[in-house]
């Protein structure tokens, strides 16, 4: 079997074992509804009130997009890594010639295509229930690389705490205690002016992820960048230039650390 082939068969394994678990499926689709209900219905947005959710509601997209891309893919690669080791998995896939790297590829492209319908749900919600518009420009197709490297780099991390885990349980705390303040100390609900001056913000891919996504869903765009004004590309292209970096060594050392046995 090709290489290709490879990658297509293991994908497709993927989606299906997906598929079977219901309650993974549920809450993987019910959570986006429930953030857009908790924080764009029953606490709307104030604009210029000062405070949390002070900001316009379009401010916001951005934020409950990085929210899906930051926690399900922790969860769900770091999970089936865990339950791979437990299970023995790696042990018999090392018999095949299935790769490491190829399988979590095949799980990237499944988390991909998982987490785009979720980010597509929660945005018809997001704009059916507050009334955010999105400005209408060729730059909005942007949304899609930013969401896939997104995607890939936090696939990566989550193999990682699969793979260096004691347990499933370990790497859904460790997940939640990686994903949890890296969203509220970075700029994806909170503003730059919120946070303390010494905090470095900068250092957080989730940063660069939700400056990105505002870029292209909010019509001022971002707070600031990490590049001084001699820097050649434009901010959104640095956003997606730093995310690239972080996927690929991201994914270069999770298929490092996936077992070959266990």
């Amino acid at each position: 079997m090709s290489r290709v082939g490879r990658i297509r068969a293991a994908t497709l394994a993927g989606w299906h074992s997906f598929l079977r678990r219901r309650t993974a499926v549920f809450f993987t689709f019910f959570f986006p509804a429930i953030i857009v209900v908790i924080f764009g219905l029953l606490v709307e947005t104030q604009a210029g009130d000062g405070g949390l959710f002070a900001e316009p509601a379009e401010w916001y997209i951005a934020g409950y997009i990085t929210v899906v891309v930051l926690f399900t893919p922790l969860s769900r690669v770091g999970s089936e890594v865990a339950r791979h080791r437990t299970g023995s998995q790696f042990e018999k896939l090392a018999t095949t010639p299935l790769r490491r790297w190829e399988w979590l590829l095949a799980q990237t492209v499944v988390n991909t295509v998982v987490i785009g319908i979720a980010s597509l749900l929660l945005v018809g919600l997001l704009l059916a229930g507050t009334g955010a518009r999105p400005p209408l420009s060729a730059e909005l197709v942007l949304v899609v690389p930013l969401v896939v490297l997104g995607v890939a780099l936090f696939c990566g991390v989550g193999a990682m705490l699969g793979a260096l885990a004691d347990s499933q349980d370990g790497v859904i705390a460790a997940s939640n205690g990686i994903a949890i303040p890296l969203f509220f100390l970075s700029e994806a609900f909170v503003t730059r002016e919120m946070l303390p001056d010494w905090l470095p913000v900068e250092l957080s891919p989730v940063t660069h992820l939700a400056r990105g996504l505002r870029e292209v869903t909010y019509v001022e765009g971002t707070t600031g960048t990490i590049f001084p004004a001699a820097w050649p590309l434009p901010d959104l292209y640095s956003y997606l230039f730093l995310l690239t970096i972080g996927a690929v060594l991201s994914f270069t050392i999770a298929s490092r650390l996936i077992p070959r046995t266990d």
